[in-house]
């Protein structure tokens, strides 16, 4: 099929359609996200100390915020005509400008905010052409151009000046792109989400971040001889990251990212989708935290500052999973989903208690956050017949 070289963006989120899919674009958008995530967790595996790990957090909130913003533009107005693609196109440039900045050396922060720019600049492009072309959103576009516009410019800014100046104006410009749609909530409501098309666009985001644990449970056996327990530990790793994938997919519903009038629960659109970076940051530190162990299984115990990685970096991800949960489920399904969000949450304290067994072996720790998160996910199932 052709690609029309002029197609206005549209509101798609009104159309009547039995199930929109992600396009191929949006499949590609993701991997070159995947790739900067992946060069975030290469930089995060030589830390070791706090601070490291904080500035890991940071940069993949801006990461992950760069790719919801896009996202959140796509559900609404994506209509894929050459326009689109080669705005997408400039984003995909930018976002491989900041994975290469993140490899740098001293001027590494100066590339990444100069590919952050023109990212946001690409995504204001887009948001432009739907104001012109969707009377019916405008006023929401015209809050996003403003908001986001005022951003744009704070990281433009960010740019000329030198550290840390250009850290605290990086805070500025977030502050001012995440505070936009809150600003935005009630024209934001008149606009619905789509509730096929988003929520599987977060499913496979977070399955792309599942990858990761993949690839550190390679990397760590790639350190190592393969000896039994090297292995065990491996494949116990391979454990927790399918019950991390059990646990997100369990009772998931897409309605939750419209909000309903008519009930007080009107802050479950906004919990699951930010619960959404909490997953992501979960994800990525444990599976730093997995490859450790297993260049650390047999012998004898855990580091402090490892094992804390592992311990907090699952904790984060299933409490984030359990406010997705208790965010989620119909006026029918709202006890459930309260169960289930409190077994994870029960879950999580288990797990963060596990840091305090300091003479606990890499395998023992990565054996027992197994058996507690395949536990969990078995407290979902529910037998038919």
């Amino acid at each position: 099929m052709k690609m029309r070289a002029l197609r206005p963006p549209r509101l798609r989120t009104v159309e009547i359609e039995d199930h929109r899919s992600a396009t191929w674009l949006e499949l590609f958008y993701d991997l070159a996200f995947v790739v900067t995530v992946a060069a975030l967790g290469l930089e995060l595996g030589g830390v070791h100390d706090a601070a490291g790990v904080w500035s890991y957090l940071g940069y993949l909130l801006l990461v992950w915020w760069l790719w919801a913003s896009h996202t959140f533009y796509a559900d609404r107005y994506d209509t894929d005509d050459l326009v689109y693609r080669i705005l997408a196109t400039v984003q995909l440039v930018a976002v491989a400008v900041i994975a290469t900045a993140i490899f740098g050396g001293s001027e590494s922060t100066t590339a990444f905010a100069a590919g952050y720019s023109l990212a946001r600049l690409a995504l204001l492009a887009m948001y432009l052409r739907a104001r012109i072309h969707v009377p019916e959103t405008r006023a929401l576009v015209t809050g996003y151009l403003i908001g986001h516009g005022a951003a744009a410019a704070v990281w433009v800014a960010s740019v000329f000046v030198p550290e840390p100046t250009r850290f605290i104006l990086w805070a500025v410009a977030f502050a001012i792109d995440i505070g936009t749609p809150y600003v935005m909530r009630r024209e934001q409501a008149k606009v619905p989400l789509d509730v096929s098309h988003l929520p599987e666009r977060f499913g496979l985001f977070t399955i792309l971040i599942l990858g990761e644990s993949f690839v550190a449970t390679v990397t760590g056996l790639g350190h190592v001889h393969w000896d039994s327990v090297g292995v065990f530990t491996a494949v116990m790793a391979l454990v927790v990251a399918t019950a991390m994938w059990w646990l997100y997919f369990d009772n998931v519903e897409g309605m939750v990212v419209r909000r309903d009038p008519n009930t007080r629960r009107t802050w479950r659109p906004t919990v699951w989708i930010y619960s959404h970076f909490g997953i992501v940051a979960g994800l990525g530190v444990t599976a730093i935290g997995m490859e450790h162990a297993i260049v650390e299984a047999g012998h004898g115990a855990f580091p402090g500052f490892e094992r804390w990685l592992l311990v907090t970096g699952a904790c984060l991800a299933v409490t984030s999973l359990a406010l997705t949960h208790l965010a989620s489920g119909s006026r029918e399904t709202y006890h459930l989903h309260n169960t289930v969000a409190f077994t994870r949450f029960a879950a999580a304290a288990v797990i963060l208690g596990l840091g305090l067994l300091t003479g606990l072996s890499p395998q023992a720790l990565v054996t027992a956050m197994a058996a507690i998160l395949v536990v969990t996910a078995m407290t979902g199932v529910r037998v038919e017949g």
